[in-house]
Formats: C-alpha cells, sequence, structure tokens
C-alpha cells in the first residue's frame, strides 16, 4: 500500500531531525495526522506547495519538477531524516525517480488502497475515487492489473473534488464539496451490500478523508471506506525503528507548517483538522 527508500544528498541523519511531510495542499494532513497518533515523539516539516496545486490534472515532469524542488527545499533548510509524499499523484508519478536520485534518505509515498480493498469486499465490486493523474498513471495502471482477477474495480476521476475540499477551508461552505461527491460518486452506480453493488470504496486522494462524512453519507453506512493514513504510519515506525532513527521522549516534538503560496487554508485546515494552531510560513 505504500513504498519506501532512500538520498545520496544525505548520507547520515540524527534521530532528532525532522520527519518531512509534503502535499501539493491540505489533503497531507490526514497522512500527518496518522503519523502524529504513531510517532507521537517524531518532529515534523509539512510542507504544502500551494502555489502550484492542484496537482491531480497536471503531467508528470510538472509534478516531477516540483516534488523535487521541495525535497531539496527540505534537506537543504529543514535537515530531514525521511521524507513522505503524502500525496497520490506525486507518489504515481515521482517517487520512482526521486528514490533513484536520493538513494540514502528513507523516502515513503502513498497508494490508493486497492489491495485491501480485494481482500475485503464480499460483493467483489469495489469503487475508487482519484484524482486523473493517479489513475491515469503506469504505477496505479500496473496495480490495478494486477488485482483485477480478485474484484471488478469502477474507476472514477474525481476532477475538481480535491481543489474543493482546498478551498472550503477559506470559505468555510462545503456545498461544492458535497455537489461534486454526488456527482462523482453518481456516476460511479450502485452502492451496497448486494451482488451486484459496491461494498467497499477507496479513497484513492489524501484530500478526500477530509470529505468522509459526506462520501458515506451518500454510500450508506453499510459500505466501507479505505484511505491510507494509518498503514502510511506504521510502515515509516517500523523503517525508522530499523535504521535506528526514531526520536526518543528526550527530543521535544514539535510541528513547522511551510507553504509555497497562500497560507490561510493551511493554517484553518490545522486548527480544524489537528487542533492545533500554528503560523505558516510561506516559502
Amino acid at each position: 500500500m505504500l513504498q519506501s527508500q532512500n538520498s545520496p544528498h544525505r548520507t547520515t541523519a540524527a534521530p532528532n531531525a525532522p520527519i518531512g511531510v509534503f502535499d501539493s495542499g491540505v489533503g497531507g494532513l490526514s497522512i500527518l495526522q496518522a503519523l502524529q497518533l504513531q510517532l507521537p515523539n517524531e518532529s515534523f516539516v509539512y510542507l504544502a506547495d500551494s502555489g502550484f496545486a492542484p496537482y491531480g490534472e497536471r503531467d508528470e515532469a510538472f509534478v516531477l519538477q516540483r516534488a523535487k524542488h521541495v525535497l531539496h527545499i527540505l534537506l537543504g533548510q529543514h535537515h530531514i531524516k525521511a521524507f513522505v509524499l503524502a500525496c497520490n499523484t506525486a507518489t504515481a508519478l515521482a517517487i520512482h525517480v526521486l528514490r533513484q536520485e536520493f538513494v540514502q534518505l528513507p523516502i515513503f509515498g502513498v497508494e490508493p488502497a486497492i489491495k485491501p480493498a480485494a481482500l475485503q469486499t464480499r460483493t467483489r465490486r469495489v469503487g475508487v475515487m482519484a484524482t486523473a493523474g493517479t489513475l491515469g498513471s503506469a504505477k496505479f495502471q500496473e496495480l490495478h492489473r494486477s488485482l483485477q482477477d480478485q474484484a471488478e474495480f469502477v474507476l472514477q476521476a474525481c476532477d475538481g473534488l480535491a481543489d474543493a475540499i482546498e478551498q472550503q477551508w477559506q470559505h468555510g461552505d462545503s456545498s461544492e464539496v458535497l455537489a461534486l461527491c454526488r456527482k462523482h460518486l453518481g456516476a460511479m452506480g450502485e452502492f451496497g451490500k448486494e451482488a451486484h453493488q459496491m461494498d467497499t470504496v477507496v479513497l484513492g486522494c489524501t484530500h478526500y478523508p477530509f470529505a468522509k462524512p459526506l462520501i458515506q453519507s451518500a454510500v450508506g453506512p453499510h459500505v466501507s471506506l479505505l484511505d491510507t493514513g494509518d498503514p502510511v504510519a506504521r510502515r515509516v515506525s517500523q523503517v525508522l525503528h530499523d535504521k535506528q532513527l526514531l526520536a526518543g521522549p528526550e527530543y521535544p516534538a514539535s510541528l513547522q507548517l511551510l507553504a509555497t503560496g497562500e497560507t490561510s487554508n493551511l493554517q484553518t485546515a490545522v486548527r480544524v483538522w489537528l487542533h492545533q494552531s500554528l503560523p505558516v510560513v510561506c516559502v
């Protein structure tokens, strides 16, 4: 469900160094929340590439260039010991190159949870909500092909949904998010426990857990929603433990927030979602 690996630009790391977490906007906070719960002693630097969001309809070259730029900032200025691409699109389009170029840095990504969904579904029909960039990537298509004999996957490119979730924090209005959820779910088909219905929906973008109550109400209480936060956090914890890079309780945990564009969305989302009031530095 995710990956990890290593950067020639950095051969040593201190256990008290922070973990870098990166997304195009606020969606990666769903991953950060799981990381903070799993790793309470760790410090984090979260960078939202809000000046260049959303990524979902961007091409591979653009997303790769942005991911490299962000990683250089986090390595050069914050000396991170690990890097989490808390973005499905960036993972799909950039992680393979980053791992080749930053060989000694543990790098983690996220991908839609279609493998656990295939194991869980009873009706053998699974809905997958994701961005066009994720669904069109070679990485996702390879994963999809490998599981086609285990379940039928109904793939839905949810154009506009990640951006609407971003904007709701600024406007305090979720009506567009609700409308887009209904539109995209309506295009997918029927949900429920019957043989012809989807009983499991994969939230294949880290923004989508912010809309989880709206999605759940639309598909019904008997449909399972799967995202990737907890598995990612467990994997990061295991790899850092194996590399003897876990921070001990003697180190004060902290969170720094960075953004390449406007900062109010991230600041508001952190206050609402993580219950923390922190400044956001524009980089």
